[in-house]
């Protein structure tokens, strides 16, 4: 069967199912197996000779390179910027030219000319339809793109011939926390994968409470439709926790004969399953297999270095600091104090600094006093005696529970001695945003795929001869975390080790190596010595350190 009846068949499933709105994207220089072109003309030529269906052509072109830069993007620039500086500064005459790369979340140098190699064996492979090396060059992240798309596409469930063997088992899927933009996402694929899987999946509205009163209903394949856009929590949630509701919630998993339970969300997430693990020699009900999909905008969880819903959250403030921005462009000399929300966690106030060119950010993490602030403010009064005219300061909501948003503004208006005017700006909710970013929903989609995976695998060993489940092991409560390039399963019981319970942050976070590098990108000149070597008020920054 060639591309043309497979299209056809697809749509034509998809009609079947109920769907209405179809959406084909063609990419540019698209060929068959035999190399022949695949326009979207032609595309649009079959659907009319073999369905007798009118389609829309859009050609997106060069609007596809418009638009404002992402929080990711500025991000990404400052510190490959900053590695390009370091290696020129590092440079000899016999020195083998290089290329600043992500590799792994970490900014990298590899040979150019072995870069340039890599992409010209990428091209050869394509033209000599070796489809399978040309993939494996492409990198981790697009094979996994790639596999994604083709299970969660599919018109129709598969038949049960298709399926494992069963008996099928039943899963439940719940959501814990505060919602975040990729929630839905990371359903959807879920959901998908555990019925491609051959098993059963119970949605549960509202979290812990919804669970607590049965509400529990069977989800299917195109109960998931059109979900990957949408922001919010389709199912609900709150932010209760099993405390002192363990025999309620056994029973209803008892009542349901779940066999395996999903949640996603924060902190509260995690903690939910870490509570019912511990309470596994109390209850049997427990004894399944669990798995914490984390998805919080305040990205302060263990085991992962991103959360879904943090991408989304970090390009909403952002987009906000520019507008704020752009509001003072008639005021002369006004500095916004901008207060973020995350909690203990001081990762959207340092990041939105480093993306929307703060002058300062002050988080828990990093400990500061009323010489710190005037010594920032100093910087202030340098750069607006300049020919700067608005200044920009990022607080987290738990940077310091005495110097709030409205102390730090009086303090920046005292010490600036007239020179500029300050106004306060407290975020909210507003930075939870509307819809997913595109990193959001492929993290979502690609963790909901490999969670769906890992819960079947736990049930396959978990399962008794007498049919029942004994998951025990604390390999079979896991949190599922992105660490470079790869999703890993961590025990949430090897995490509680990791974890500052108090504040509800890690112990270690990756973020915090970007600190020195904000310091350095916010100081003005004149804070420099004449010979430029190192601020007059800091120590010397290693700028490697910052990096890598």
């Amino acid at each position: 069967m060639d591309w043309h009846d497979r299209l056809c068949e697809k749509l034509q499933k998809e009609g079947e199912g109920g769907q209405r709105l179809h959406i084909i994207i063609v990419a540019e220089g698209a060929s068959d197996l035999n190399g022949e072109p695949i326009t979207v003309e032609i595309v649009k030529k079959v659907i009319l000779d073999k369905l007798k269906r009118e389609s829309r052509i859009t050609v997106l072109g060069h609007v596809q390179r418009g638009g404002a830069t992402s929080a990711y993007d500025r991000i990404l620039a400052c510190r490959m910027g900053a590695e390009a500086v370091v290696a020129v500064l590092e440079a000899t005459g016999n020195t083998t030219p290089v290329v600043v790369v992500l590799t792994n979340n970490q900014i990298e140098r590899i040979p150019l000319m072995g870069a340039v190699e890599r992409t010209q064996a990428a091209n050869e492979a394509l033209k000599c339809g070796d489809w399978a090396k040309a993939i494996a060059l492409r990198g981790v992240f697009f094979q996994g793109n790639m596999l994604a798309l083709k299970l969660l596409s599919r018109a129709k469930p598969p038949t049960k011939e298709q399926c494992c063997v069963p008996p099928p088992f039943n899963i439940a899927v719940m959501h814990v926390g505060s919602p975040a933009c990729g929630i839905n996402a990371a359903t959807r694929s879920l959901v998908r994968t555990i019925i491609y899987n051959g098993d059963r999946i119970f949605g549960v509205s509202n979290g812990l409470v919804g669970l607590i009163a049965g509400q529990l209903k069977p989800m299917a394949w195109s109960d998931v439709i059109g979900w990957c856009s949408q922001g919010g929590a389709f199912l609900g949630m709150n932010r209760i926790t099993p405390e002192g509701k363990y025999p309620e919630i056994a029973r209803r998993l008892r009542e349901f004969n779940i066999q395996g339970l999903v949640v996603i969300g924060g902190f509260e997430a995690y903690r939910t399953v870490l509570s019912l693990t511990t309470e596994r020699g109390s209850y049997q009900e427990f004894c399944i297999p669990m798995a914490v999909i984390p998805s919080t905008i305040s990205n302060n969880m263990p085991g992962t270095e991103y959360t879904i819903g943090a991408d989304t959250s970090l390009n909403e403030i952002t987009k906000i600091c520019d507008l704020i921005r752009d509001s003072a462009r008639g005021y002369k000399k006004r500095v916004f104090i901008i207060e973020t929300m995350g909690g203990f966690c001081g990762y959207l106030a340092t990041m939105a600094a480093m993306a929307a060119g703060a002058d300062s950010a002050y988080i828990f993490e990093e400990k500061f006093n009323v010489r710190d602030m005037q010594r920032d403010c100093a910087n202030m009064v340098a750069k607006m005696s300049d020919v700067i005219e608005r200044g920009l300061v990022l607080r987290c909501e738990g940077a310091n529970k005495n110097y709030t948003a409205d102390f730090m503004q009086r303090l920046y208006e005292e010490e600036s001695n007239g020179l500029f005017s300050c106004r306060t700006c407290i975020l909210g909710h507003a930075q939870q945003g509307g819809k997913p970013t595109p990193f959001d929903r492929c993290i979502a989609t690609e963790m909901g795929i490999a969670c769906g995976q890992f819960i079947h695998e736990q049930m396959v060993k978990s399962l008794q001869t007498d049919g029942t489940m004994l998951a025990v092991t604390k390999h079979s409560a896991c949190m599922l975390g992105m660490i470079g390039p790869e999703y890993k399963y961590t025990s949430v019981e090897d995490l509680s080790h990791q974890t500052e319970f108090q504040y509800r942050t890690p112990k270690n976070q990756w973020w915090m190596k970007l600190r020195p590098l904000l310091r350095i990108l916010s100081t003005h000149d004149s804070a420099y010595t004449t010979d430029n070597k190192a601020p007059v008020h800091q120590q010397p920054v290693d700028i490697n350190c910052t990096v890598n």
